[in-house]
């Protein structure tokens, strides 16, 4: 093999996905040969074809994210309404005690399987993202099933956000119809879909700052809580600790309660993932990329886990006001835990400051519906698994068929008018929630089968640039607990809290994840004919971005001579 070859010079593509290459300085980037009015989207002229270059097959989305985007996608992109408002049902049905469990065992299994994917990602920064590797390293009929199922998870999650979203406002004014503020929310998602990849780059990072420095400020007030700080006659006038885990109790409707937790930590979670498809369009993901990946220990450790303790601390699981209970069925602001501090503490105004935080991040979350189904759509189409003109890409950068055809899921957020509230947002909830743990599944799988040909094929660990913090054996782990979780979620589907065994409804209900992505991999495999990789088959080598090897060299070389406090540090955080 060539020394060019060992540091990672890009080959032509045989039926892989197509690769980004590393971005010489000074590169022009068709988007910005455009006027200002075009290159944002702002004319008519915007939404016509980019010209391909001369040489090229397809045309490629814009690399126009910065370091920043990246950072705060990472640590506070997926923040919404599983973790401020579905977090209350989780603590109803299993109490704090398995809400932090299981919160602790699936930001695990989220922590290697980011690490996973930020490797392959920097390795392979290729259209579409992650599902392109389970095409690649898995199965070209399972690569179908992962990118139309996320497809799908998105598609269903921007219409239920659009609900929460109706719902929530309702908790100033309960007079206007829902339907209202469907519509406005939905217009301002197209709104920032106009502005294209920046839009919701932008969106997303102020959106994250508001989320985490609210989610601060509410642990401090929750610290404050805890010890007796609140004013005088509330719930919190007196030390309290960690009373309510003795009574009521920790641990809450024994292991169903444990296996019930998870669809919502799950859904929760969902989104952690987009940082990856994000580096496509990243300007420099080589060195954004990976500071980016470790920002998702801190989201894990000190937002969930640790303001979900609090939480846990300071709200009783029999508390009347939590989603499920008997005058609270369905999921509003009212029935978010966070909220429900505010109002027990007596803190005028907390509650409808945590109230507009939660509006924000669902908000968030909706437009990152539309970015995360859209490019994996165009991906999809771009390799001949959708149909092509999902691959059209305008002038100032947009897959604007795609985008279409996810903004077009919108409207479903209206049928909560007539229909039962509850049925369609626990069918959502399950279907996105279930749907996320096969994509990470196949993350890993996919690292996993990435790192076994790489060694088979006379490679070393040298030659990759950013390793998994836990290598082969910590996307193994990741693998193990996302089979683990849908097998007990299985099992509660069969047997849900309450009952002995569950109706052919609920069961569904509670996984029809499963039989859709089944559809989808016989799909995928009628339409390629093509089955599991054997490992001589995986084509390593391939689309591999060119690296600047000097000075990753010449980094881990410092990294080598610092103490070995420092070393962790910088292994882990930086």
């Amino acid at each position: 093999m060539s020394s060019t070859e060992e540091k990672g010079q890009a080959l032509p593509e045989k039926e892989a996905p197509p690769a980004f290459e590393g971005e010489p300085v000074g590169t022009v980037r068709a988007r910005d040969t455009e006027d200002f009015l075009t290159r944002n989207g702002l004319n008519f002229k915007s939404f016509q074809r980019r010209p391909v270059a001369e040489g090229d097959i397809i045309d490629s989305l814009d690399r126009s994210m910065r370091g920043r985007h990246l950072q705060m996608i990472a640590i506070g992109g997926s923040i919404g309404a599983g973790f401020f408002v579905g977090s209350g049902g989780a603590l109803r049905v299993g109490g704090p005690g398995w809400v932090l469990i299981d919160f602790l065992i699936v930001g695990i299994m989220m922590f290697n399987t980011v690490y996973a994917l930020g490797e392959l990602a920097v390795m392979y920064p290729v259209s579409g993202g992650f599902y392109t590797y389970s095409t690649r390293f898995i199965d070209p009929s399972w690569g179908f099933a992962m990118g139309w199922n996320y497809v799908m998870q998105w598609a269903v999650v921007l219409p239920l956000e659009l609900t929460v979203c109706g719902v929530t406002v309702g908790y100033w004014n309960k007079e206007i119809n829902v339907a209202v503020w469907i519509t406005i929310f939905w217009l301002f998602i197209v709104g920032v879909n106009v502005f294209g990849t920046l839009g919701y780059a932008e969106e997303e990072f102020w959106s994250s700052c508001l989320k985490l420095a609210a989610t601060v400020i509410f642990m401090i007030i929750a610290l404050v809580l805890v010890v007796g700080g609140g004013p005088e006659g509330s719930r919190y006038d007196h030390y309290t600790g960690a009373h309510l885990w003795y009574d009521p109790g920790a641990f809450k409707n024994g292991f169903k309660g444990f296996c019930a937790v998870f669809v919502t930590a799950a859904f929760s979670f969902s989104g952690t993932e987009l940082v990856g498809l994000a580096a496509a369009e990243a300007r420099n993901p080589v060195k954004s990329l990976p500071g980016a990946i470790k920002q998702v220990f801190w989201r894990i450790t000190l937002f969930y886990v640790l303001g979900l303790f609090f939480v846990g601390l300071l709200v009783p699981h029999d508390d009347p006001g939590l989603i499920g209970a008997a005058d609270q069925a369905y999921a509003d602001a009212n029935t978010s835990p966070f909220v429900l501090v505010g109002k027990h503490a007596n803190l005028h105004g907390f509650d409808s400051f945590m109230n507009v935080i939660i509006l924000v991040s669902v908000v968030s979350i909706g437009v990152s519906a539309v970015y995360g189904g859209s490019r994996t759509l165009t991906a999809l189409a771009q390799q001949g698994y959708a149909p092509k003109f999902f691959s059209y890409i305008d002038r100032s950068g947009r897959p604007l068929y795609s985008v279409i055809f996810l903004l077009a899921f919108g409207p479903l957020a209206y049928v909560n008018l007539d229909a039962d509230g509850p049925t369609v947002f626990n069918w959502l909830l399950a279907l996105s929630g279930l749907a996320a743990l096969f994509t990470w599944g196949s993350i890993c799988l996919a690292h996993i089968r990435f790192r076994i040909a790489w060694k088979r094929q006379g490679h070393t660990l040298d030659e990759i640039p950013f390793r998994a913090i836990g290598g082969i054996y910590g996307s193994i782990l990741g693998l193990f607990l996302n089979v683990f979780v849908l097998i007990i979620n299985l099992y509660i589907a069969i047997s849900p809290v309450g009952e002995d065994v569950n109706t052919a409804e609920g069961f569904f209900m509670a996984y029809l994840a499963l039989p859709v992505v089944i559809l989808f991999w016989i799909g995928g495999f009628i339409w390629k004919r093509t089955g599991w990789l054997k490992t001589d088959q995986i084509d390593v080598d391939s689309g591999r971005r060119e690296l600047p090897w000097d000075e990753i060299r010449a980094y881990r070389e410092r990294l080598a001579a610092m103490p070995a406090w420092k070393r962790i540090f910088h292994t882990v955080f930086v």
